[in-house]
């Protein structure tokens, strides 16, 4: 299988797809721009999810759901926010279609156009806020702290399965406080949930920063991030977390009345990650011979293949595992006993090694007369033989080593490929190699949209308590007090 894959070397883009495919997480739709997420990729998202939803709630948020339409005219309510978003809106114009008179098929029904248009979500900041100013009326009513699971339409021209498509599925949170101090602190809040998710569960190394004002969210007053390193160095930017001051509070009215009898505009912020934290995954950790993936938000954990005719040894070796089945089933630990007769082993050790199962156990008849049972680990391809008694528990161990040991390799892998640049012929140079630059930059728009010109690098973050040193601007030479993080990204 593995000699189907693309390796990394030679077509990294290429390699990336055909594991998305070959690996069984997605495929394309009939859909332009869409993707259809096959049950593997599905059970991956269903874990991300689980996971974040009970860190949500821990911070006190509770789920909600709106609708996926928003009329047109709420959109029109916030500039900047429409600027944002002007060109990634699918429009709905009628409700109805009906028999075209010649038999040829279905046509729109021209007496069915809607008296306004109707907006497919690309975020649900307008058509909640429009409800918030129901719901709030007091200081009592302070914090609402709303998330939502959804799915999202932005008419991309130019996708790829998981990192860009026309669809996708993400949560996104939208809540509102009395000060603008409690908002900013729920912002950064937030991002420290997302950063760590993403160390804990997706074993992945994040830059927590702030984006410069042209790469905030349409509508923010400041945008954080997180921004993880791909194994091709290019930057991912892993989830966001907005102050929203009270733009949106004014464009939809959302007022209330203080301790003090007076009336004030909401403090308001959103945040969300996507299914595009599927295709980080994949880039960060495979390899070129399947997906690697973390057992904390692995479908399967464990597989057993058995070595052994149908019949009574197949029988005899279930009878040897199934008490460490039941145990590592009671730990919450996912295990299959693949007892299929219709692949032979080799057949499954390279199919369950594509999916990326972290740990694989093999016992044939002469494991079972020693006690013994072959025991390979994804992340390194290490095989050892192990006594069978206690297994469950060496398993157990084993999984935190490989979810640690696959987060140490990408952040060593990370923290190696992050390189200063002090003028503008040393950034030229370091840019056509992979990784991200640590430069001085003069804090303007002009020069920002520059240098992106030039190189097509772009400023990731301004990372969070960030050292603050004399320098000169790499582009400009002009002062500077702080270096920010560049990368080309996805």
């Amino acid at each position: 299988m593995a000699k189907e894959i693309t390796t990394r070397v030679n077509d990294y883009s290429q390699w990336y797809n055909d594991l998305v495919i070959k690996g069984g997480l997605a495929d394309y739709s009939s859909v332009r721009g869409c993707m259809v997420i096959k049950p593997y990729g599905y059970a991956i998202w269903e874990n991300m999810q689980a996971a974040l939803d009970k860190m949500f709630k821990e911070t006190g948020h509770v789920n909600a759901y709106f609708p996926l339409f928003i009329p047109k005219s709420f959109l029109s309510k916030e500039a900047a926010h429409v600027e944002g978003f002007a060109k990634e809106c699918a429009v709905v114009t009628h409700y109805r279609l009906k028999n075209a008179p010649d038999g040829s098929g279905v046509i729109v029904d021209p007496d069915a156009k809607l008296e306004e248009e109707l907006i497919v979500r690309p975020t649900s900041e307008t058509i909640i806020w429009n409800s918030y100013k129901n719901w709030i009326q007091s200081y009592r009513d302070l914090p609402l702290l709303i998330n939502q699971w959804a799915n999202v339409v932005r008419w991309e021209m130019r996708t790829r399965l998981f990192l860009r498509t026309a669809e996708f599925l993400w949560q996104e949170g939208h809540t509102a406080h009395a000060t603008a101090q409690e908002a900013i602190e729920e912002t950064e809040k937030m991002l420290d949930v997302y950063a760590t998710f993403a160390e804990d569960y997706l074993a992945l190394p994040v830059i927590r920063g702030k984006k410069t004002a042209n790469e905030r969210f349409a509508g923010a007053l400041d945008t954080y991030c997180i921004e993880a390193m791909m194994q091709d160095g290019q930057a991912l930017q892993a989830g966001t977390s907005h102050f929203l001051g009270q733009n949106f509070a004014k464009a939809f009215d959302v007022q209330f009345l203080n301790k003090e009898g007076k009336q004030e505009f909401v403090w308001a912020t959103s945040w969300g990650v996507s299914t595009r934290l599927i295709g980080a995954l994949i880039m960060a950790h495979s390899d070129d011979d399947g997906l690697v993936l973390p057992p904390k938000l692995a479908p399967l954990q464990v597989v057993i293949v058995p070595i052994a005719k149908p019949g009574e040894e197949l029988n005899k070796i279930y009878e040897r595992v199934a008490p460490a089945i039941k145990e590592l089933k009671a730990k919450g630990i996912s295990v299959k006993f693949d007892d299929d007769d219709t692949k032979r082993p080799g057949f499954k050790f390279a199919e369950y090694e594509l999916k990326g199962v972290p740990v694989r156990l093999a016992m044939g008849m002469r494991d079972y007369d020693n006690g013994t049972v072959e025991v390979a680990r994804r992340d390194t391809k290490e095989k050892s033989v192990q006594q069978f008694e206690g297994i469950a528990a060496y398993i157990e161990n084993l999984l935190n080593d490989i979810q640690q040991n696959i987060y140490n390799k990408a952040k060593s892998f990370r923290d190696n490929n992050i390189r200063e640049a002090n003028s503008w012929s040393e950034f030229q140079q370091l840019i056509e190699q992979p990784g991200f630059i640590s430069a001085h930059w003069d804090g303007s728009p002009e020069t920002e949209e520059k240098i992106k010109e030039l190189t097509k690098a772009t400023i990731r973050c301004i990372p969070l308590n960030n050292k603050q040193e004399d320098g000169v601007c790499v582009l400009s030479g002009k002062p500077s007090k702080e270096r920010v993080i560049f990368a080309r990204a996805y």
